[in-house]
């Protein structure tokens, strides 16, 4: 093992392998051996320390294989009989498809996996085998598990998803507010909360001082932190923003990803250097001073598992502008003028036209300060810690253990 801990009469042994020892966690040509090493590095450690778990919790494709040794190894060995599992989807499209040798090639065969038919011939799909043979599935948002049960969002793996629906559940993520709250967070200008939101100014004017833009609370700033990709709507964006920055709107958007998306935007923002700024890099720091100097917060997604920007956003009582998919849909409501109720503004179908709507509506009750900063009490009055999701993953840990129990 890379290290053992060291007992009286032990010696401690460092290993170094490339494979492990990468700058990030995935994205590299081995990822299927690296993750079936994994897979079976838990298996054995569990042997190894003699632990056996009620319930284990596997995280997307990366973790999946467990889930299908679990199930092969309980067909031989009792004690495997009793251990239960879940299996959580945050993005299925992401399914880790890779050729069979990356389980030989860590020392399984054939036998020690089970046959799973909706797989691709010739390939083994990490994400279809979690789905298959874990005994609760859980995803991270109420609408995306439905949606992930219908051809468009399935992605090839609704039939498989649809089968499960009894065993299906969506549970939304939780906002860390110890990180993320405007009232004790470190990275910004100057804190306030719900009771003292005119500090908020504070945190626009440094912000459009750091993106060089004219400095005014009257001047709508939009922001959004995002990957730079098709998923996180940015077709759609790069089609409908030139109309948004003639609208003398600033715009500020920090991210990285599709090298044609941060080309794009770097050009866009050379052209419209007073009113749009791109940080094509991660910045933990800038995102929250994002967060906490903009008026509004864009998350135009093709889809969207669950989402934290819209809610680390209103967090911060900056109003998101979201289409309505996956936990978009559960966690921001639509501004309604005659009730005065919602937290945000919703568009339906995607397309540049329907986004530029929604973006049109926030800057008209943006104008009317009472409006605006009603919309803002109730955003930043929104709960969406962990204390709720925690006990639903306690129920379907239980459920997943009586089901175990039951042999289903």
């Amino acid at each position: 093992p890379p290290c053992q801990r060291a007992g009286p009469q032990e010696r401690r042994t460092f290993t170094e392998k490339r494979s492990l020892s990468l700058e990030n966690v995935y994205g590299y040509e081995d990822d299927g051996l690296r993750f079936a090493l994994f897979g079976l590095a838990v298996i054995r450690m569990l042997e190894k320390i003699d632990f056996q778990p009620e319930v284990i919790n596997c995280n997307d494709w990366h973790s999946a294989l467990i889930v299908n040794l679990v199930n092969k190894l309980s067909e031989e060995e009792q004690a495997y009989q009793r251990v239960a599992t879940v299996f959580t989807i945050h993005n299925l499209a992401y399914q880790g498809i890779f050729d069979p040798s990356v389980v030989s090639s860590v020392g399984l065969d054939e036998s020690d996996l089970l046959e799973l038919e909706k797989e691709r011939e010739g390939k083994i799909n990490f994400m279809a085998r979690g789905i298959s043979f874990s005994d609760v599935v859980s995803t991270v948002s109420e609408e995306y598990a439905k949606e992930i049960q219908s051809k468009e969002y399935g992605a090839g793996l609704e039939e498989l998803l649809a089968d499960k629906r009894d065993r299906l559940f969506g549970i939304l993520n939780g906002v860390d507010y110890q990180v993320f709250n405007p009232q004790t967070d470190s990275h910004i200008a100057l804190n306030y909360d719900l009771h003292s939101l005119d500090h908020k100014g504070a945190n626009k004017k440094a912000l459009q001082r750091e993106c060089s833009f004219e400095v005014g609370t009257d001047i709508p700033l939009m922001g959004m932190i995002s990957r730079l990709t098709d998923q996180k709507g940015l077709d759609i964006l790069v089609e409908a923003i030139r109309t948004v920055l003639e609208l003398e709107v600033q715009f500020v958007v920090l991210g990285t990803g599709d090298f044609r998306y941060q080309d794009l935007l770097t050009h866009l923002a050379e052209e419209f250097p007073h009113n749009m700024k791109a940080f094509i890099k991660f910045d933990a720091a800038l995102a929250q001073r994002i967060y906490a100097g903009c008026d509004m917060f864009l998350m135009p997604s093709r889809f969207e598992p669950c989402g934290l920007g819209q809610l680390i956003s209103m967090a911060y009582g900056t109003i998101p502008i979201v289409r309505r998919t996956g936990g978009l849909a559960d966690t921001v409501k639509d501004f309604d003028p005659r009730t005065g109720t919602g937290t945000g503004f919703v568009f339906q179908k995607y397309n540049a036209m329907h986004l530029l709507v929604a973006i049109v509506r926030a800057l008209e009750h943006f104008r009317d300060e009472g409006t605006w900063r009603s919309l803002m009490e109730r955003a930043m009055s929104c709960d969406f810690s962990w204390d709720s999701s925690a006990h639903k993953y306690e129920e379907i840990y239980k459920l997943a253990i009586e089901l175990r129990k039951k042999g289903h």
